[in-house]
């Protein structure tokens, strides 16, 4: 039996733009009791061509989550699976739609035996909150990212860099081979929580900002105050979408008994 009960949301806003191309959904299993998916894409590729990227990459984890076994799977092939199955059908769509759709992927599955595997394809991140702490965050697949670890640039550089929205690794890319980055941790317990988000959101936050918001807060109470200081944030820019999906482990509730004593038959 599980020590903890799961909380989870998810929210979007449109920001400052015409449309929203970001996707976030949650999704149980319905073969593997037990285990469930939150899954997030942020779309790119002009007026409707994010959209159609997004929704490939949420259509194809739905259909892949619903037949998915741990007797005949394991989490961390069907997470590559979607990813790869998402790319290929986005460069497909690009022939019928006349766009170049493209989209970030993150997606996280908690299992039943206290497990979280993860996925990650661009620049929309999963964090990993201890209580109130970042444990571990998903590392941007982007060119500033990439000039950080060959150290030409200062990670307190990078923020406002004018290149900051290049990526190097995006579903959907032509010219380089498609790579997935697999994460995984052990031992889930109570005050564990989880954060997936479009750059839309992050960008305007500290890691230790984000995760005192997630602590104190039920998923709904705080994505609505994230997104609330993120549009107070962005006055002045061009917002990005922004979209995100929380989930926290929290204390069971204690099991009420019932002792309400029954009428009792005359023994013959």
């Amino acid at each position: 039996m599980s020590l903890y009960k799961i909380e989870a949301g998810t929210a979007q806003h449109i920001g400052d733009r015409e449309e929203q191309q970001d996707r976030v959904a949650l999704i149980v299993a319905p073969k593997s009791p037990g285990y469930v998916m939150a899954v997030l894409a942020d779309g790119m590729g002009g007026r409707s061509g994010g959209s159609i990227a997004a929704e490939q990459v949420i259509r194809t984890a739905k259909q892949n989550f619903e037949t998915f076994s741990p007797l005949t799977d394991t989490v961390e092939a069907i997470l590559e699976m979607i990813a790869r199955e998402s790319h290929t059908l986005i460069k497909l769509s690009q022939i019928a739609s006349k766009k170049e759709p493209h989209s970030t992927y993150v997606a996280l599955v908690l299992t039943p035996e206290g497990s979280a595997v993860w996925a990650h394809v661009g620049d929309s991140r999963m964090y990993r909150f201890a209580g109130p702490n970042c444990a571990e965050r998903t590392t941007d697949h982007s060119y500033v990212e990439q000039l950080i670890n060959e150290g030409k640039l200062a990670r307190e550089e990078s923020k406002n860099h004018r290149l900051s929205n290049i990526l190097v690794n995006v579903l959907g890319i032509d010219g380089s081979e498609l790579f997935v980055t697999i994460g995984r941790y052990d031992n889930l317990r109570v005050g564990d929580s989880f954060l997936l988000c479009s750059d839309g959101l992050w960008n305007y936050f500290e890691d230790q900002e984000l995760g005192a918001a997630i602590a104190m807060n039920a998923p709904r109470q705080a994505s609505e105050l994230l997104i609330k200081k993120a549009r107070e944030r962005a006055v002045g820019t061009a917002a990005d979408n922004c979209s995100m999906a929380i989930i926290k482990l929290v204390t069971q509730p204690e099991e009420v008994k019932d002792y309400t004593a029954q009428k009792m038959r005359r023994a013959v």
